[in-house]
């Protein structure tokens, strides 16, 4: 039933150039998940909504994993639409995607809250009209000196945390499984709890 559908939104930015670098964790994250559910022949695909959409289950529970195909600071629109076009409720729309004020490897997850300077966050609460959805915060790191975090934001990752982010990657598409399959409390309970505050 449509109702017990989720959306799972990963956060970045389109196109080549991009692909590798700290703002697009959340591409990386649905990705796996798509790869992980629907095997290695299942494909993500264009849809009218402006994302890029693979629709599969985890468990019972159907799954939209969507990639906005607008850049960061508009992803709202794309994100609407396809939760209009599933006819996904605001409360089970999951949006994975990096976050400065974490360090590298750290994982929060939370329902609502600010957007703590993100403009994908914005952009999707701006157009949701709400700020109840559910996420999946990846922690980056901050910019080293006086580095302007847009610029770091948009660099690839330093070697050793290159090595490190396959890991990483799995542990935030189980976070996302978890949250899902477990609910926010329990999903909580298991991811934060061997990590600083």
């Amino acid at each position: 039933m449509a109702e017990d559908r989720y959306l799972v939104v990963g956060l970045g930015n389109p196109g080549p150039r991009y692909a590798a670098t700290r703002h697009n964790i959340g591409f990386a994250i649905v990705e796996l998940l798509g790869l992980r559910l629907a095997g290695r022949t299942a494909r993500f695909k264009a849809h009218r909504s402006r994302c890029e959409v693979l629709e599969t289950r985890l468990g019972d529970t159907p799954l939209v994993l969507a990639k906005p195909l607008s850049f960061m600071n508009e992803a709202g629109g794309p994100v609407v639409n396809a939760a209009r076009f599933y006819k996904v409720p605001v409360e089970r729309i999951v949006v994975a995607h990096d976050d400065l004020d974490l360090p590298f490897g750290a994982l929060r997850l939370k329902r609502g809250g600010g957007d703590g300077g993100h403009n994908g966050l914005r952009s999707i609460t701006r157009s949701l009209g709400s700020r109840e959805y559910l996420r999946v915060r990846v922690g980056i790191g901050r910019p080293p000196g006086r580095q302007d975090p847009a610029d770091f934001v948009l660099e690839d990752f330093r070697a050793a945390e290159r090595k490190d982010l396959p890991f990483f990657v799995d542990r935030a598409a189980d976070a996302v499984e978890a949250l899902i399959t477990d609910g926010l409390e329990q999903a909580q309970n298991r991811f934060h709890a061997d990590l600083p505050a």
